[in-house]
């Protein structure tokens, strides 16, 4: 009898806790929102296939100059005790691991961070955190390349007798009230006095 029950009790205590976790279980819980995961953290690799023929979003960061000094923006005292602010600049012409045109490309639309010596530098200090304005630095720059590859498509046949259509409408609008202003100054010399 009394194995029995204390069998009966463990299973009831086995369904209370049961009962309990699942309510009180958060519905945003890593659990819920990644089931089978193991949560695990990783280092993203090379990629073995690239997006686009010319680059792929791998940056080499051996190849660029990453300094690090005091933020400017909000934190307290952490502000005076960590370099948290990120410079990222590398030497455009030199940079073997870019092509030639997306270089001219890269030079042509970043002119305001580029340097009289040929540096192009990217700055970040969004964060308190050091690795996570690293970050924001490379997908800056990474954003800039991709920004330097992409190639308008050609406006297509509708496209292009749109804007025909507009320029003849504002060009008609534009002599119209040319047209009123010259009647009211006219009507301005006729007058007898």
């Amino acid at each position: 009898m009394n194995v029995l029950k204390r069998n009966l009790i463990n299973i009831h205590r086995f369904n209370q806790n049961t009962l309990y976790s699942t309510i009180y279980k958060s519905a945003i819980s890593l659990e819920t929102l990644y089931p089978g995961s193991s949560l695990k953290l990783s280092t993203p690799t090379k990629p073995i296939e690239s997006m686009h023929e010319k680059f792929s979003g791998y940056i080499p960061i051996k190849k660029l100059d990453i300094t690090y000094s005091r933020s400017p923006g909000p934190g307290g005292q952490n502000v005076n005790k960590v370099n948290t602010k990120v410079d990222l600049r590398f030497h455009l012409e030199s940079a073997e691991w870019l092509q030639d045109d997306i270089k001219k490309k890269l030079a042509e639309m970043n002119k305001n961070k580029l340097t009289k010596e040929g540096y192009l530098v990217f700055h970040s200090d969004l964060t308190r955190s050091q690795a996570m304005n690293t970050a924001d630095c490379l997908e800056k720059l990474r954003n800039a390349i991709r920004r330097a590859l992409y190639v308008q498509p050609p406006p297509s046949e509708e496209s292009i007798e749109k804007i025909r259509k507009r320029k003849e409408k504002a060009a008609r609008e534009r002599l119209m009230v040319k047209r009123e202003r010259s009647f009211v100054k006219q009507g301005r010399q006729n007058v007898d006095v």
